[in-house]
């Protein structure tokens, strides 16, 4: 190694003094790896207890980025988080975490024959791995050591910036709420998370941020399955009151006679087996919020009562006279079009309109498709690890049938196709690389088009594919999503890149590959 850094190094000890998104950093950060060692992919992971969490990738499939690596599962990645410097792997019979995850060619082998990777100090305390893949077994030989190391520094660098900003930035829109409540915050939602970074998730997580630091009511609206609590939850973490109660009430289990008394409460005596006083939901949540999910079934006679409170901050238990006064802050989610309701009479517009002073709507997964491949590797994950297993991938193929569908039931149904087809593709492998394949999801289509039967193929689907084998089938689908990636902005490749969700280098290889460029 000379002793002025190479442009690539340099290009990253430059980003370090550089104003820019944790993402954006992450994503330059990986670029000048591969720069600078001949890899296939690059993957940098943050040290999460004893998980690693991928926080940016290169040359991986986007579902890497909705998983979790438990150092126990992954003997390399052990390795990696253990050593004091750079550790290789060549022709490794050790399995590889990311066997069957790189982003190549349908056709080529997946099975990694090299591997490097370097764990990220800092204070003296690994906060992170930087890792490479080649399919070459002789990749690596002419890095040294010194290089990788230099890149190991470089990275935990990049990543403790990354954090010194974050942690900026969530300090100045949650004033007084200690780092180690944060943590525990997040510890609690674990599994719940709002994952994506397609524009309709950007939009909506802006629209969170937004309004999370306010005291306004926030009316949720989208389709069945879209994440509507979620969004709640991550509104009530990020206010100010995330040190107290988030109340959970479904208006849909509400019965009319009972629906008063769960959320005002009552006082002994009030009705039959009213035996003592109880606090309602609302009073139960002073200080914190409240979740009025599917509010637009809430009985027409209990409107006005949940009126009052917004209007004057006070509510009156079943069989009182005493008005209690809450500190409660109300978010609303329901999956119904409320002015039809209001017009059909069953909800009142003076409501709607105290409770939608900040409507926020929840796209469906069909418009926000450049996050499907995440969000299957997180359930993926998760599936894993209630079930046991070793690691599960999806073919290109199953990836494929994933975009095509129109996903009715939108990211639940995703979530729960993903984990019957887990379940089903496991039989028989409890301890060995499981391999998801359209036949294990039981989707009610044929390459995720949408038929009327699975026995019955759709019109669309003979005409489209009608004789041609798998792969045939799956490069003509790829080559169509392509195509209308590019239209969609005006021929740039880098731009259908970003909305596709893959690397641009890699577009452009199977660009070439299929005959598009």
């Amino acid at each position: 190694m000379g002793t002025f850094p190479s442009p690539p190094l340099l290009d990253i000890a430059l980003d370090l003094g550089v104003n820019m998104a944790a993402q954006d950093r992450y994503r330059r950060l990986l670029e000048g790896v591969r720069r600078a060692i001949p890899c296939d992919a690059a993957a940098l992971m943050r040290l999460e207890g004893q998980d690693l969490v991928p926080v940016a990738c290169a040359g991986l499939r986007a579902d890497v980025m909705g998983r979790r690596f438990s150092i126990a599962d992954h003997p390399r990645l052990k390795m990696f988080v253990g050593s004091d410097g750079p550790v290789r792997f060549k022709d490794s019979r050790l399995p590889d975490p990311f066997d069957g995850l790189m982003e190549v060619d349908a056709d080529a082998d997946l099975s990694v024959h090299a591997c490097l990777g370097v764990p990220l100090y800092l204070d003296g305390a690994v906060i992170g791995v930087l890792s490479a893949d080649a399919l070459q077994a002789d990749a690596f030989d002419g890095i040294d050591d010194e290089t990788i190391a230099a890149l190991g520094a470089l990275a935990a660098a990049a990543m403790h910036t990354a954090r010194l900003l974050s942690t900026l930035q969530e300090a100045c829109r949650r004033t007084g709420l200690a780092a180690r409540e944060l943590r525990a915050e997040v510890e609690q939602l674990a599994g719940g998370e709002l994952l994506g970074r397609s524009e309709a998730m950007t939009a909506l997580k802006s629209d969170i941020e937004l309004c999370a630091g306010s005291e306004l009511t926030v009316l949720i609206t989208g389709e069945t399955g879209v994440g509507k609590e979620l969004v709640a939850r991550e509104l009530h973490r990020l206010s100010a009151r995330a040190h107290k109660p988030l109340v959970y009430v479904n208006c849909a289990a509400l019965t009319e006679s009972l629906a008063e008394s769960e959320l005002f409460g009552h006082v002994r005596g009030a009705f039959s087996g009213a035996e003592q006083h109880r606090a309602g939901r609302i009073e139960a949540a002073d200080g914190g919020s409240v979740l009025l999910d599917e509010v637009g079934e809430l009985p027409l006679s209990i409107q006005p009562k949940l009126l009052r409170f917004l209007q004057e901050g006070e509510l009156q238990r079943v069989g009182s006279d005493t008005p209690v006064r809450a500190n409660v802050r109300i978010i609303a989610a329901t999956n119904r079009q409320l002015e039809d309701e209001v017009a059909a009479g069953r909800f009142r517009l003076d409501l709607y309109h105290r409770l939608a002073v900040f409507p926020i709507e929840v796209p469906p997964l069909r418009d926000r498709a450049q996050d499907i491949d995440t969000l299957a590797g997180h359930f993926a994950e998760r599936a894993r690890k209630q079930m046991g297993l070793g690691p599960v991938r999806f073919t290109a193929e199953t990836l494929a049938q994933f975009h095509a569908y129109e996903w009715p039931g939108n990211v639940r149904e995703l979530e729960h196709v993903v984990l019957r087809a887990t379940l089903r593709a496991a039989a028989g492998r409890r301890h060995e690389p499981v391999v998801v394949t359209p036949r294990h999801t039981f989707m009610p289509v044929e390459l995720g088009l949408n038929a009327p039967h699975r026995d019955t193929p759709s019109p669309q689907l003979t005409a489209a594919y009608d004789g041609l084998s798998l792969s045939d089938a799956t490069d003509r689908f790829r080559a169509d999503r392509i195509r209308e990636a590019l239209v969609a902005n005006d021929g740039n490749w880098a731009a259908a890149a970003r909305d596709l969700g893959v690397e641009r280098s890699n577009l452009h290889r199977l660009g070439k590959r299929l005959g598009l460029r």
